[in-house]
């Protein structure tokens, strides 16, 4: 579903991405993870061309177009949601198939994401964090794309409905047959989630495995480092369980 080869970005002279080639599958979820400036958002913003890249190539089966007609396609969420906060949550979910000559079923995305149909009047300061972030997701799936791309979605949320939501999109990204790209700065979140894991270090990409690999990773001392924080967290969680 995506191909990215040999891509390169560059901001001020530095390259926030150098020479990154990854493939995702249709229906695979790929966690990215990473330290602050590894390059994670950089490479989500490639593949929907929010972030023009200088030098590789970034494909998309099946979707051609302009940039705008791109981004209508695939879904897109994000930490600070983007909610409108003039519209209400009705208009919000409608707003991309709108652009598109379509319309959206909102009724319909609110059951998908667990939503009371009553709220679609309501404004988006009127809505929980994890009501909104909801509807961001509704969002994104309002035009029926086939890939979502999520940065950092549930990373203001506290740490329950953090998890909940996480599990909640997980269902449905196996039930919809999406293909899911996430940034992520918590790695048991990634580990948890996602069918892979790719580790971005220095605008490269240092490690590209599935969870049970990546948790029992013993190379490079940087990534050991990360997965002995999760360890040992999972280590102190199975103490207070016996």
């Amino acid at each position: 579903m995506i191909e990215l080869a040999r891509v390169s970005k560059r901001y001020q002279g530095r390259a926030v991405l150098d020479g990154v080639s990854l493939r995702i599958g249709e229906g695979e979820f790929v966690a990215l993870v990473g330290q602050s400036g590894a390059g994670k958002t950089t490479l989500l913003k490639a593949i929907n061309r929010l972030a023009e890249i200088d030098e590789g190539s970034v494909t998309i089966a099946d979707i051609e177009g302009s940039p705008a007609e791109l981004r209508r396609r695939i879904g897109y969420v994000f930490q600070g949601i983007g909610l409108f906060p003039h519209m209400t949550v009705a208009e919000n979910i409608a707003l991309v198939p709108k652009l598109g000559g379509g319309e959206a079923r909102v009724g319909e995305l609110l059951d998908l994401v667990a939503l009371p149909r009553d709220l679609a009047g309501r404004y988006p300061a009127q809505l929980s964090g994890g009501q909104q972030q909801r509807v961001g997701v509704a969002r994104a799936l309002a035009a029926e794309p086939k890939i979502v791309l999520m940065d950092e979605p549930f990373g203001a949320l506290d740490p329950v409905t953090r998890a909940e939501l996480g599990q909640a999109y997980r269902a449905l990204h196996t039930r919809m047959g999406l293909t899911t790209v996430m940034v992520t700065h918590d790695l048991a979140e990634a580990l948890l989630l996602a069918d892979r894991v790719v580790v971005l270090a220095g605008g490269r990409i240092a490690a590209d495995l599935p969870p049970k690999d990546l948790f029992h990773f013993e190379g490079d001392p940087a990534i050991a480092a990360m997965i002995a924080t999760v360890r040992a967290q999972a280590g102190r969680l199975e103490e207070l369980a016996r």
